[in-house]
C-alpha cells in the first residue's frame, strides 16, 4: 500500500485552481520514511486572489512559463492521501477516486483541548522550541508536506498509546480517520452545540432527508440512529 503526503498552493478560496503542487511519498506506516518528494509550480487560468498572495507570496508572472494547473496528476501507485484538511487539496486536484486522510481531524480527536488545531499550531505543540524555524515558510506546499509529515509521526504516536499498540496499516489509519472526521456535535439548527447522541429522533430524520447535508454528518447521524 503506498501513500503520499499531499498540499497544495491555490489562486485563493473562489473557485480555486492549482498554482503550487507537493507531495512525500513514504516508503511504510512503520518508519514514515520518504522515499521520494515532488514540487512544481502551475499556471492557472484566472488570477491569484490577493488573500491567496499574501499567504502563499506566489505571483501571477512568476508562474508565466509553468505547464497548466490542469495539467498536474497524482503518481499512479498512490492509495492514500494524507493531509492537513486534506479535502480542500483534494478537491482543487479534482476529487479523485481515492481514500484521503485528515491530520487536522485525528489531531481534533487527539488534542480536544487546544485551541486550534491548523498544522500550525499543531507544530508549535508538539515541537515548540523548532516551530519558528519549521514555520518560516509555512504555506510554502513542499515546507508544509514535511511539517504535516512531523505532525504525523506524533498522530501515530498517541494513537499508539490510545489502542495500546502500534496502527497495523494504511487502512487501520483510513478508518481511525474517517472515524476521526466524525462530528459529535451539531453545530447549526435549533439543537446547535447538542451531542448528536441527544438529538431527538425526529430531528435527525429530518436531517438526513436533506439533499445538502454534509456526508460526514450523514455518516454520524446514521451510526447514531443503527445504535453502532
Amino acid at each position: 500500500m503506498t501513500a503520499y503526503i499531499f498540499d497544495s498552493e491555490t489562486t485563493g478560496l473562489n473557485d480555486p485552481q492549482l498554482v503550487e503542487a507537493a507531495w512525500l511519498r513514504l516508503a511504510d506506516i512503520g518508519t514514515l520514511e520518504v522515499t521520494h518528494e515532488f514540487l512544481a509550480r502551475y499556471k492557472p487560468a484566472k488570477p491569484i486572489e490577493l488573500g491567496a498572495l499574501a499567504t502563499s507570496h506566489i505571483l501571477d508572472e512568476e508562474l508565466a512559463d509553468c505547464p497548466p494547473h490542469d495539467s498536474f496528476a497524482l503518481p499512479a501507485d498512490i492509495q492514500y492521501l494524507i493531509g492537513h484538511n486534506v479535502d480542500y487539496d483534494w478537491g482543487v486536484i479534482g476529487q479523485p477516486d481515492i481514500k484521503r486522510i485528515c491530520t487536522k481531524a485525528l489531531s481534533s480527536l487527539l488534542w480536544p483541548t487546544a485551541d486550534s488545531h491548523s498544522q500550525s499550531a499543531m507544530i508549535y505543540l508538539h515541537y515548540r522550541s523548532e516551530a519558528p524555524g519549521l514555520l518560516r515558510n509555512a504555506h510554502a506546499a513542499l515546507d508544509d508536506v514535511q511539517n504535516c509529515r512531523l505532525l504525523l509521526i506524533k498522530i501515530m504516536d498517541a494513537l499508539a498509546a490510545r489502542l495500546g499498540r502500534q496502527v497495523a496499516s494504511w487502512d487501520e489509519l483510513w478508518e481511525l480517520s474517517e472515524d476521526a472526521r466524525l462530528p459529535r456535535i451539531i453545530r447549526f439548527g435549533k439543537h446547535a452545540g447538542s451531542a448528536i447522541a441527544d438529538i431527538p429522533a425526529d430531528y435527525k430524520s429530518w436531517l438526513l432527508r436533506q439533499d445538502n447535508i454534509d456526508p460526514y454528518l450523514r455518516k454520524a447521524l446514521n451510526k447514531q440512529s443503527s445504535g453502532a
